[in-house]
């Protein structure tokens, strides 16, 4: 499998981050090493002083499909969950000033905890989502899906035209604002819908 993440995907976040908001889908991808489950502890690596968290809506992709008609898209993926992104902000801030990719600050070991899944069936809006993290048990990130720029359609219909898609992979689909540095000893947890999904440690 792989992970397909989709940066500035919510306008308060571009923002926060100086970042110009996108006309068309941001991509990056990290490896099937990323992931993190079964809420494990994350282990700060030791080549970044400033690893951010940003907390996501994950989709479960459910069949193969390329070149993908939007108005398909909705067919490939089945369960809903959330997954953190974590981002060594020190890393990435030195690679864009150089215009080099993203990956080293993205794709590292771990980077990409994730929750169970839940049958997206189980929602009645999928545009009507609410998600929150809290750290230490104060609230730091709410976002709300109906307040994406690209929608899940969208992203799988634009991602199919490039990249085959393959049922386990799974899509990031970007985080709303108020990311910020995580520290040895924070206790993350995070909800979506109310119904608590993550809940781990950083060491």
């Amino acid at each position: 499998m792989k992970i397909i993440a989709i940066g500035r995907n919510y306008a308060e976040h571009a923002k926060e981050l100086n970042n110009p908001i996108p006309t068309t889908p941001v991509i990056f991808l990290k490896p099937d090493t990323a992931v993190l489950k079964d809420n494990k502890p994350f282990y700060l690596p030791d080549f970044s002083d400033d690893v951010h968290y940003e907390l996501e809506v994950v989709l479960k992709i459910c069949k193969e499909g390329k070149h993908i008609a939007e108005k398909f898209a909705a067919n490939y993926y089945d369960e809903v969950g959330l997954g953190i992104d974590f981002t060594a902000r020190d890393i990435q801030s030195k690679h864009k000033e150089k215009g080099l990719p993203w990956e080293l600050a993205k794709a590292f070991d771990n980077s990409a905890p994730i929750s169970l899944f839940t049958p997206k069936s189980d929602f009645e809006d999928l545009y009507n989502l609410n998600f929150e993290l809290k750290i230490n048990g104060e609230s730091r990130q709410v976002g709300h899906t109906k307040d994406l720029l690209f929608s899940f359609e969208k992203i799988i219909s634009f991602v199919s035209q490039y990249i085959t898609l393959k049922k386990g992979d799974l899509i990031f689909t970007g985080t709303p604002e108020g990311v910020g540095k995580i520290n040895k000893g924070d206790k993350l947890e995070a909800w979506l819908e109310g119904k608590q999904l993550l809940n781990f440690d950083v060491k």
